[in-house]
């Protein structure tokens, strides 16, 4: 492809050779450098790309982007431009021919609530006859693949290399999580969502690699609504008129407010065994009775969120219903059949916040005992161990200290960090290192009626220990357990 066509839309200086070139490849991982490529030098917070910029010279690449001077050999072209990142996207968006251009857009941002709400959307227009891609925080997802993701968002060239296999798959649309990393990354400038969705907002991701300040995070996520057609938002959240306020298109807004466009009311929760559901009458721009097989009043506002984006596409009652009352996202509060009279959850929760909000939501249910059990991650802030050991303490009947990914710290400090938390609180508590004995012990301990919440590791598929990722499978684990008690 020519340079001068993957430099189109950008405000840049040619510091030395040609623009009058044609590139091979966009990278900017200097380990996959070859001949005729664009190396484009990102300044990391681990490492700066203009610090390889000799390196990948050698390697073959004949033009640099830069942010700053660089001394290379004269025949390598110099392209410096204001943002490294900013520029990436746009170049990548051009070198695969705008692919995000051939789908409809619908980007998920928000503390909470972003992957159900993405399986949501995803499940109820694949239901009525789209094909929809997803990239979110479990995976990636380009017809019958699924491919494991690091980041929420990932980097700019990896989106639009993503649309562009969903493209030639035949996908009309993609839903994806947007985090507030990477808007502040600009991992997805250039590109203008059809639809943007804001869930909610609280206090996260805040710390030296992330944040500086809630208000950076605050304003990071209000970035959606300046990138999109039609923005539709949680009306019910205290942060609403600050995310919304500098919106540069129309918002649709849902939630119990009486002034929401789409409103949920008569909320009322159901339990079966194998089942926490909760339903609720809509109105506004829709007017049914909705029925939600994921539990508790945040599941209210994900499908109210959902529904906000598949009316767009007019998708039908029938069909809505249908996708959300046998709704199951892998890892949020996943319900495991057991065959017994309790009932078992898997679920992400890894913070203070998310622990309380999902044993708040359970707590709803009215089960006879509450249990709890969770552990913490290694190598990060201690305070985490206390909120959370706190928080189970308070509101679940009994918690199960285990372990979690401990990385490079002994499982028992861990722990023993957690017991300072939890003995703030009158809750009973039991250590148990192993995970797999400690599900084991939660599943031949429950009592008839109890909700068991295994919390913390989710999807996720391994135990990360000394810097080794071992496999490990919460699910997996259940259902081998139960087949040793058959």
């Amino acid at each position: 492809m020519k340079l001068t066509k993957l430099l189109e839309g950008l405000s840049y200086e040619c510091l030395q050779g040609t623009i009058d070139k044609e590139i091979n490849n966009v990278v900017n991982d200097s380990r996959k450098v070859s001949e005729d490529d664009l190396f484009i030098c990102i300044a990391g917070a681990v490492s700066d790309g203009h610090n390889f910029a000799k390196e990948v010279v050698n390697k073959g690449a004949s033009v640099l982007l830069v942010e700053r001077e660089v001394e290379v050999d004269e025949g390598v072209t110099v392209i410096q431009v204001e943002n490294t990142r900013y520029a990436m996207a746009l170049i990548s968006a051009s070198y695969f021919g705008h692919p995000d251009r051939k789908l409809k857009t619908i980007g998920v941002t928000g503390t909470k609530g972003k992957t159900t709400t993405t399986y949501m959307i995803r499940s109820m227009l694949e239901a009525a006859g789209h094909k929809v891609g997803v990239i979110g925080t479990i995976e990636v997802v380009i017809g019958e693949e699924h491919i494991p993701v690091n980041n929420t968002t990932p980097e700019s060239y990896d989106i639009h290399r993503f649309f562009d296999r969903m493209v030639k798959e035949g996908c009309d649309a993609v839903v994806m999580e947007v985090s507030s990393q990477g808007l502040k990354l600009d991992r997805t400038a250039g590109i203008q969502f059809d639809y943007g969705l804001f869930t909610n907002l609280s206090p996260d991701h805040i710390g030296p690699n992330e944040h500086e300040s809630f208000e950076e995070y605050l304003y990071c996520k209000s970035l959606l609504f300046k990138q999109c057609i039609q923005g539709i938002a949680n009306r019910d959240d205290e942060h609403y008129e600050e995310i919304t306020k500098d919106a540069l298109c129309p918002v649709e807004t849902f939630g119990l407010h009486e002034n929401a466009d789409l409103r949920a009311s008569e909320i009322e929760l159901t339990r079966k065994t194998d089942y926490l559901g909760v339903d609720f009458k809509m109105s506004g721009l829709l007017d049914y009775e909705v029925h939600v097989g994921v539990p508790g009043s945040f599941s209210v506002y994900n499908a109210l969120g959902a529904i906000a984006v598949v009316r767009h596409f007019g998708v039908e009652e029938e069909t809505v219903n249908q996708v959300l009352s046998n709704l199951k996202v892998k890892g949020r509060v996943q319900i495991v059949p057991t065959g017994s009279d309790y009932t078992l959850i898997i679920d992400y929760a890894h913070n203070a916040v998310a622990l309380e909000s999902i044993l708040k939501t359970l707590r709803a249910y009215q089960p006879p005992r509450l249990v709890c059990m969770f552990g913490c991650g290694g190598n990060r802030a201690k305070s985490r161990r206390f909120e959370m050991g706190e928080v189970s303490g308070k509101m679940a009947d009994f918690t199960v200290i285990t372990s979690d990914n401990p990385r490079y710290e002994e499982p028992q400090a861990i722990i023993d960090d957690i017991i300072t938390g939890i003995e703030k609180t009158d809750g009973e508590y039991m250590e148990i290192i192993d995970r797999k004995e400690a599900i084991a012990y939660c599943m031949t301990n429950a009592r008839p009626g109890d909700i068991v919440v295994l919390a913390g590791k989710g999807h996720e598929t391994y135990q990360e220990i000394k810097g080794n990722k071992y496999h490990m499978n919460e699910e997996e684990i259940v259902l081998e357990l139960l087949g040793a008690e058959e």
